[in-house]
């Protein structure tokens, strides 16, 4: 009974919420929360998107860092620059593989969340939670953080030419890129998709005018380099040299996670998909050729920041051109990480694995405000750890397991429910493939790198209790539902949100 109260005393705050804030009617002006203009309407997310914001979602979520800075790893593990190039375009159709099979998921499933949605779907909560959670508390805003500390090591860069940029200076302008795009994300999906847009421009321009240089060396005939000398022939250095390059192409299914926002995602979300990948794949490929056009084998491998080595090389007295084209990339790259992953955030919370305030929608700009703010929050909070880079390669095998969870619901789902509508029907010989190759690009690795996997798996193992105690739980102790919905009341005062419900017509 003390609990019916409770969730009688809910409802009525949530509607005397409605109320004050309310006489404005919607933020359309429609008087409905934007979705009709009876006082009856929806608060929810809007299908703003069109299909070239969405292949810049994909491409600038996909192209970060990586291929200006560090291209390293699949040449030191495969010794050759011939075996490393075929690496790159092996773990790019591999990619290709994966983004298909999640086509048919998307439109089958048509959910924000991606492979969290689908795995809820497929194996139940227990599973999804854990998914969830790797990705939430820890893969996502370490990757931000990431980023937005390379976004402000080369801007501040130029200022410091002889030597590395304090440590601090960085820190501090990575939580400022982080609040400016926090801003966006809550003001705007459109704001936030002409951002995604304006960036994914400048990295490709960037790349093309590597691309474009490295094409006239070649016709200049620099192909020394291009040798299977010292190839590394051992099936665990092969594997590492695959896990390093699928992390470069990593962000290939950010779409999935903002579906419901995507105008026609039957028609637009396979093309999306299409076009980013086969463009990404091209462009790093292209532009790997184009480094070893002039950099040696031992120069790559010996370089911090290949691009940066290759324009001084290049470029001459145009050098610092490259500088800025990474951090206008990065910087376009944490918006990317931003827009995509606060959906996650809020597909958790429908799902009532995470906080109910991260189901709601602020009133007037029709934003998952508080699950931008969550994910912004915790990518700060790990920018006070020193070595998050480490953080990231504990769970890195991870996250390619829960992405193979997540390939391996299509073949269950056509067994267990065949007469799901499915707009794409996928071989499949596709997903089967894909669940091969990800078994050998996660077990190998586990193999070889143990302490690290070791830290994965205990990682994983934390979201067990978080599960038993928040979310298997349901008779909680009334003083501790009393406190959570107080707090929720309070956050949606000041934030201006609600939940996805209809919102009483107006007196």
């Amino acid at each position: 009974m003390e609990t019916e109260s409770l969730n009688r005393k809910n409802s009525s705050r949530k509607s005397s919420i409605v109320n004050g804030s309310g006489d404005r009617g919607g933020a359309n002006g429609d008087g409905g929360g934007g979705a009709g203009g009876d006082g009856g309407g929806e608060v929810t997310l809007k299908a703003k998107m069109s299909l070239l914001n969405g292949v810049t979602v994909i491409v600038g979520s996909i192209i970060g860092s990586g291929i200006f800075v560090s291209p390293t790893g699949v040449l030191m593990y495969t010794g050759s620059v011939n075996l490393a190039l075929i690496v790159w375009v092996i773990s790019g159709l591999f990619s290709m593989v994966g983004a298909y099979c999640y086509a048919e998921l998307g439109t089958m499933i048509t959910k924000s969340g991606a492979d969290y949605a689908y795995i809820m779907e497929t194996f139940g909560p227990f599973m999804a939670f854990i998914r969830l959670w790797i990705e939430c508390m820890i893969v996502r805003p370490c990757s931000q953080a990431i980023v937005a500390l390379t976004f402000s090591t080369y801007v501040l860069k130029p200022f410091f030419p002889e030597c590395t940029p304090p440590e601090d200076a960085s820190r501090l302008l990575a939580v400022c890129c982080i609040l400016v795009l926090t801003l966006i994300n809550c003001w705007d999906v459109k704001w936030a998709t002409a951002v995604q847009d304006i960036f994914t421009y400048a990295k490709l321009l960037a790349l093309f005018i590597i691309i474009a240089t490295g094409m006239y060396q070649l016709y200049m005939g620099n192909v020394q380099y291009f040798t299977f000398d010292n190839t590394d022939t051992r099936v665990t250095s092969l594997a590492l040299s695959f896990y390093s390059g699928l992390f470069a192409y990593n962000g290939w299914n950010y779409l999935n996670f903002i579906i419901e926002e995507l105008k026609d995602p039957v028609k637009n979300l396979p093309r999306a998909i299409a076009i980013s990948c086969t463009l990404v794949t091209i462009v790093y490929v292209m532009a790997n050729v184009s480094f070893y056009t002039i950099l040696s084998p031992d120069e790559v491998l010996g370089s911090s920041a290949v691009a940066v080595t290759y324009a001084e090389r290049a470029f001459g007295m145009f050098a610092w051109t490259i500088p800025v084209f990474v951090a206008l990339s990065t910087f376009g790259a944490v918006n990317g990480i931003l827009l995509t992953s606060s959906r996650l955030f809020y597909a958790g919370a429908n799902e009532g694995q995470m906080p109910e305030i991260l189901t709601m929608i602020q009133i007037q700009r029709f934003t998952p405000t508080p699950a931008v703010l969550a994910m912004a929050l915790l990518s700060m909070l790990y920018l006070t750890v020193s070595d998050i880079f480490a953080l990231i390669n504990y769970v890195g095998f991870a996250t390619w397991l829960s992405i193979g969870v997540a390939v391996l619901c299509l073949p269950w789902l056509r067994w267990a429910q065949p007469n799901l509508p499915r707009p794409i029907r996928v071989p499949l010989v596709f997903p089967i493939v894909y669940l091969i190759a990800t078994m050998f690009v996660t077990v190998v690795p586990m193999y070889a790198s143990p302490v690290e996997t070791g830290y994965g798996i205990l990682m994983i193992l934390s979201s067990i209790p978080v599960y038993l105690v928040f979310i298997a739980w349901k008779r909680k102790p009334i003083w501790f539902q009393k406190m959570m919905v107080s707090l929720t009341h309070y956050l949606q005062k000041m934030l201006m949100v609600l939940g996805k419900q209809t919102k009483p017509a107006q007196v």
